[in-house]
């Protein structure tokens, strides 16, 4: 361990290690272990010797941040998927979500949160933003502390060990119309007042690991004076923005009834977009729609499992990639959790409605796997507020120095990546399988996951299968 003053470090050695703009040789990691650098990269060399460093393994990545996250969804995934009738969609699924909804309590969600944050840094994600609307009780009264369900899912994610966008959300009302919401969406309701409340109250308990912003859960649910309050509070000017957007062809139609306007152009005239925004999915674009969401700096939060099984449609990812957009990538429901599946069926998605190969590349790197492995870790640090991996415009995202130390140990014994170059590497870790080929995982300087374990997965399964047990039998 290397001390310098009051502050220590711990010395790490890859063979590769990803920095801008791609594989850098012999490189050496110092983690930051005592004061105010504890948990930081505080220094990255490449080109050195291994000199007493521990040696990490062959090819080192940063942590990849999950941009969208609906953690008790994780629970009921598999339980949607009898045909109700010959239209099932979106809309009939959401149904069956918010019966589930309707029973999970505090401990509840906070056992559920746990258990996918930790497969979630498993698979290889360090960073969640979770955008949570489970705020009151069943019937819509506010818990005796009414930030209850948001102190659970912070609880969550310390038992994990994950990094945390807390995203609480404004829901107000049940369409375009305005119309009050259904009794069963009645616990999501925030008016403009207890919501900038219960910001303050969250923004208060922010940390190193905690980051606080907004949700605004869509533009049917948050009236036009509601999202400029929002907007031009203080709590906006400098925290991450997420709104679900053009996700559903229905959606589109009604926005365009009342609003005349598309859902996401009526946002590029209505609102601010800029970095500090999220669009989440924005399925259903113009080509303007798309040229012009990609030069505003906001970010496409793409969730490719989720969509492809709710049937939403596919993002329109070659147009919006030539033009120089911003994206990342989260596990929404939970159907799947892994960076490489959503990677991969983003691909997937646009080859078969090309039917053309190698579509998601770009001037910097021929390869797909590297273009989106870049592209979505550069997109999620922007999309969570934190500073995972070097925030260089243009650039991949990469492991920096100053940065949050998350990283990911890819396994050097994977068939998976047998005889693979730096090259080829990226290109085979999404492509060539599904075993897991993350071996070892760091999160703000701590080892979570060594060997493919997590330090406390075996006792927060336990109570995660005893939960689902309990909510099954409320059924």
């Amino acid at each position: 361990m290397n001390t310098s003053g009051n502050s220590a470090s711990q010395s790490y050695f890859a063979d590769y290690a990803w920095l801008a703009p791609g594989w850098a040789a012999n490189t050496r990691i110092e983690v930051g272990t005592t004061g105010q650098n504890s948990g930081l990269f505080v220094g990255i060399e490449k080109d050195r010797t291994a000199d007493q460093a521990e040696h990490l393994g062959r090819y080192v990545l940063p942590g990849m941040p999950n941009l969208h996250s609906h953690a008790f969804q994780r629970a009921m995934a598999g339980l949607a998927e009898r045909q109700t009738n010959a239209e099932d969609s979106f809309w009939t699924w959401r149904e069956t979500m918010y019966a589930f909804a309707g029973r999970v309590d505090p401990d509840s969600l906070q056992a559920i949160a746990a258990q996918v944050y930790v497969e979630m840094l498993k698979a290889g994600y360090t960073h969640v933003c979770e955008f949570h609307y489970l705020h009151h009780q069943p019937d819509g009264t506010p818990y005796a502390d009414p930030a209850a369900m948001s102190l659970a899912l912070i609880e969550a994610a310390k038992e994990a060990g994950i990094g945390l966008s807390l995203l609480p959300t404004l829901y107000m009302t049940g369409g375009f119309d305005g119309r009050v919401l259904h009794e069963r969406q009645s616990r999501f309701f925030h008016n403009v007042e207890k919501y900038m409340l219960l910001l303050q109250k969250l923004r208060s308990v922010e940390s190193s690991h905690l980051r606080i912003g907004i949700a605004l859960h869509s533009l049917r649910a948050v009236p036009t004076e509601a999202l400029r309050q929002i907007v031009e509070s203080e709590f906006a000017h400098d925290c991450p923005i997420h709104i679900h957007v053009a996700e559903q062809i229905g959606e589109v139609q009604d926005c365009l009834a009342y609003r005349n306007a598309r859902p996401v152009e009526w946002l590029l005239a209505n609102a601010p977009l800029d970095a500090r925004w999220c669009l989440v999915h924005a399925t259903h674009m113009t080509e303007d729609e798309t040229l012009r969401l990609a030069a505003s700096g906001a970010i496409a939060g793409l969730c490719p499992t989720t969509e492809a099984n709710l049937g939403d449609g596919l993002f329109p990812l070659k147009t919006y990639l030539d033009a120089g957009g911003t994206l990342g990538i989260g596990s929404d429901s939970h159907i799947s959790i892994s960076p490489i599946e959503e990677l991969r069926w983003l691909e997937y998605g646009q080859r078969l409605q090309s039917r053309h190969r190698n579509i998601a590349v770009s001037e910097l790197s021929e390869s797909v796997g590297e273009t989106l492995w870049g592209n979505t870790l550069f997109g999620g640090a922007l999309a969570a507020g934190v500073a995972i991996g070097e925030l260089d415009a243009g650039d991949p995202a990469q492991i920096g120095s100053g940065m949050r130390a998350d990283l990911l140990v890819l396994d050097d014994d994977s068939p998976l990546l047998a005889a693979r170059d730096r090259d080829t590497i990226l290109d085979s870790m999404i492509f060539a399988g599904n075993q897991n080929p993350v071996r070892h995982v760091m999160a703000a300087g701590r080892w979570v996951v060594r060997d493919f374990r997590h330090h406390d997965e075996d006792r927060i399964a336990r109570r995660y299968r005893e939960t689902v047990q309990r909510l099954a039998r409320a059924e």
